[in-house]
């Protein structure tokens, strides 16, 4: 199931690059960061209600709220460096230097989470590096 969740995320984040790209047109590029924020605020909430998850909040460790806080602001200066990026430059070159996220997460993965990196990872973020390149040039 975690794949076709992710597939779905894929199409998502493919219709918010051309999808922003047209919205920020004559905008500045934080405001439509901020109002984009707001509805992704009132999306996550609504399926925090529709699932009847609220109750869990008192449960959450303060390492928890530690990191989560530590991520969202790092999804936030993303987010502000992403919109910017694609105020000022074309989404086809833009979205392929964004994506060596997968890259890096799979070296940060490795590095601070333990987890295995493999031939296949490394050949992985190798082409992914190179298919960037190729793209962007």
């Amino acid at each position: 199931m975690w794949s076709i969740f992710a597939l779905l995320s894929a199409v998502f984040a493919a219709l918010t690059s051309i999808l922003a790209k047209v919205g920020i047109d004559g905008v500045n590029s934080n405001l439509a960061t901020a109002i984009r924020t707001v509805v992704v605020v009132v999306m996550a909430w609504g399926m925090v209600f529709l699932t009847d998850a609220q109750g869990g909040i008192s449960a959450i460790s303060q390492k928890s709220w530690l990191f989560l806080i530590l991520s969202g602001s790092a999804t936030g200066a993303s987010w502000l460096c992403y919109y910017r990026a694609l105020q000022l430059g074309e989404a086809s070159k833009v979205v392929p230097i964004d994506k060596l996220s997968v890259v890096i997460t799979l070296v940060m993965a490795a590095v601070f989470l333990h987890e295995r990196f493999t031939f296949k990872s490394g050949l992985g973020c190798i082409l992914i590096g190179v298919g960037t390149l190729l793209m962007v040039l």
